[in-house]
């Protein structure tokens, strides 16, 4: 049995970005900001939708018959 409280969940609250000085903040939940240049943050991004698209696919097929 699992213990929900040593599990990772994901994070259904979505990041903030913002610019500022030159380079890109991303805000997360519980304080977790992450600074990046203009073409990491792009890259990021760029990475973050493919990803979403491919476990968005993942949850519509889950059950169904492979």
């Amino acid at each position: 049995m699992k213990n929900s409280e040593t599990v990772p969940q994901p994070e259904t609250r979505p990041g903030v970005a913002t610019a500022e000085a030159g380079v890109v903040i991303l805000e997360g939940p519980d304080g977790v900001a992450v600074t990046m240049t203009p073409d990491a943050a792009i890259g990021t991004g760029q990475s973050l939708l493919s990803a979403a698209e491919t476990a968005r696919s993942q949850t519509r097929h889950e059950g169904a018959d492979v």
